[in-house]
């Protein structure tokens, strides 16, 4: 009975997988890195604790959240970089709506940006840093974030 009930949810479940959006679907790339594959630091800014991957040489910062189709709660991308410069970011292949929070080397937040899903515009500062951290949409406006404040734990740039 077990095997019949299966075999008859079968085709519902394909059926329901063929309906889901595009980007529910989305595969990552061969050659490109998988979520757990990123090295990982724990944040914080005021009480809030961020899990947030690494992205600290060329082919991490250039592959960052793309073909994502979802992030937790309080999980973003760190990028690292090595110079104190103004560092624009893109959304191409980027399948999920972002906020980005640029930062000085002592972690103080000098912007914060929206970024829209799958978009080529450039994103930049109107500061020098050596961070910015990817959250989900909106994270930074919820939890008060802003401009000012300091995120603590960053990795020192290489």
């Amino acid at each position: 009975m077990a095997r019949l009930a299966c075999a008859a949810a079968l085709p519902l479940a394909c059926a329901a997988v063929a309906l889901l959006p595009h980007a529910a679907l989305a595969q990552i790339p061969p050659g490109a890195k998988q979520p757990g594959e990123f090295p990982h630091v724990k944040l914080t800014t005021g009480m809030f604790v961020i899990d947030a991957g690494v992205a600290a040489n060329d082919p991490d910062r250039e592959q960052g959240l793309m073909y994502r189709t979802q992030l937790a709660p309080n999980e973003g991308m760190l990028f690292v970089f090595g110079e104190n410069a103004v560092h624009c970011f893109w959304m191409k292949n980027t399948l999920i709506p972002l906020s980005i929070a640029f930062m000085r080397a002592d972690g103080t937040i000098t912007d914060i940006d929206e970024m829209q899903a799958e978009t080529t515009n450039n994103h930049c500062p109107r500061n020098n840093g050596v961070y910015a951290l990817e959250m989900s949409k909106g994270w930074f406006s919820a939890k008060g974030i802003k401009p000012g404040m300091k995120i603590d734990g960053l990795p020192r740039p290489q």
